[in-house]
């Protein structure tokens, strides 16, 4: 039987879909997204962009529901973030012909 991990013994693993780019620069961009896999904290770190083999490295520095910044997005929630670090280049808005971007990554330590 295999153990539990206890909460916090492990950075917890979350997901957003990419709705839409709304302004980005070489190192920061605004995005509309949808949390698919939460609780998504402040201080988040994404590695993985679906269907691109580029690197990205980005963190959620910003979160606003409503136009109400929060500490954090709970599963099923939209919101506008701010993302920073390398790879902000290779967001993409979803359209019809082509499925929207989900980024993965992980939570930062508690």
């Amino acid at each position: 039987m295999s153990e539990i991990p206890s909460p916090g013994s492990r950075r917890s693993s979350v997901e957003l879909q990419i709705e839409r780019v709304i302004v980005a620069s070489l190192e920061q961009a605004t995005v509309h997204v949808r949390c698919l896999r939460g609780p998504v904290r402040r201080g988040a770190r994404f590695n993985r962009l679906s269907g691109s083999d580029q690197a990205i490295d980005l963190t959620l520095t910003q979160a606003a529901v409503y136009g109400y910044r929060v500490a954090e997005l709970d599963t099923g929630l939209t919101a506008l973030v701010t993302l920073r670090g390398e790879g902000v280049q290779h967001l993409k808005t979803g359209t019809l012909a082509s499925r929207s971007q989900v980024i993965e990554g992980a939570n930062p330590l508690p």
